[in-house]
């Protein structure tokens, strides 16, 4: 039986609302075929305006919608599951942090539901971010992963990847932006104490952040040569280099992704 939407979203927090505005402001899907619900009468009311439905009935969320969101918070998830009173969805878009699709599925009580487990991150709210999604219970109906594919690809870059590998996307993208923001704020302070203002540190150290990445999407050479490239013997540039070598930068940052991996297993086996 046809459902009268394409795509409901249990749970209207910051990344779902991401979500509701890509896929409406791409012009991908009329906003008259999604529908939202939430506890939060508040977070219904930032995408009022999008034209989207919304509700604060899960159950009538699930059963209407053919592809049905899960964007709630981890601990939330079991109470999700007792409001919809025993209903069983088919096609189901997972973006809770460290829960398996089998986690899911078992909540369900049937293998049968099909589940695709996504990864966002926080650039997705600008259209800049990247996903990382296994959709493999999807193979064999190519119409479903080209939506689920396509209801990301309007936050940014999709990568499609195995569920085992979703912990080490969390260490990368799902959390690497703090690491990045961390970066740059240390870049606007050394600035800022060698004499720089704080809104000239903090465009020199942004502008040359997303130049470098730029250069890395669009050159075909390794990253360490184009660290190379900017080292003159005797220069300025290798005593920097010298110096985040000889403190073990790159340990400092593998250390970290360490760590974040780490705790997305220790949350995954719970």
């Amino acid at each position: 039986m046809k459902k009268q939407f394409k795509l409901g979203v249990i749970g209207c927090g910051f990344m779902a609302q991401s979500i509701l505005k890509g896929v409406v402001l791409s012009d991908f899907l009329n906003e008259k075929k999604i529908i939202v619900s939430d506890i939060s009468d508040d977070r219904l009311d930032d995408v009022a305006d999008l034209g989207v439905r919304i509700t604060d009935d899960n159950e009538f969320v699930a059963q209407n919608s053919e592809f049905l969101i899960f964007a709630v918070k981890p601990q939330h998830f079991e109470e999700v599951i007792k409001s919809l009173n025993g209903y069983k969805p088919d096609k189901v878009i997972s973006i809770m942090a460290g829960v398996k699709k089998n986690t899911i599925k078992n909540a369900f009580g049937v293998s049968a539901v099909r589940v695709a487990r996504c990864m966002p991150n926080l650039p997705c709210y600008i259209g800049s971010g990247v996903t990382g999604i296994d959709m493999s219970d999807f193979n064999k109906t190519l119409d479903d992963v080209e939506f689920i594919s396509n209801v990301f690809n309007c936050l940014g870059t999709v990568l499609s990847i195995d569920e085992s590998k979703m912990d080490a996307v969390t260490g990368i993208s799902g959390s690497g932006p703090a690491y990045v923001f961390m970066f740059i704020d240390s870049l606007v302070d050394a600035g800022i104490q060698h004499g720089l203002c704080k809104d000239e540190a903090k465009i020199l150290a942004v502008q040359t952040v997303l130049g470098a990445a730029e250069i890395i999407e669009r050159d075909e050479e390794p990253i360490p040569e184009l660290v190379k490239r900017v080292c003159s013997k005797g220069g300025t540039t290798i005593e920097a280099v010298k110096s985040l070598e000889e403190q073990n930068f790159r340990s400092v940052i593998g250390n970290a992704v360490s760590a974040c991996v780490k705790r997305s297993k220790e949350l995954s086996d719970k």
